[in-house]
């Protein structure tokens, strides 16, 4: 199996390096492993979908 660091899936999937690290530490991907301090994600994983609120409620 193939894996991305967490910058590779970051430009793969047009969001930064810093939410990558969050979806993987908040379990949102699935298969992610980590080694040491270095997340290592599937390959062939689509990008999570976001979950923050799209309008603001008053």
């Amino acid at each position: 199996m193939e894996y991305l660091t967490v910058k590779e899936a970051g430009e793969k999937w047009g969001i930064g390096s810093r939410m990558v690290t969050l979806y993987c530490a908040n379990d949102r991907i699935k298969g992610v492993v980590k080694k040491g301090n270095l997340w290592l994600i599937p390959e062939d994983t689509p990008k999570p979908n976001d979950m923050r609120r799209k309008s603001s409620k008053k």
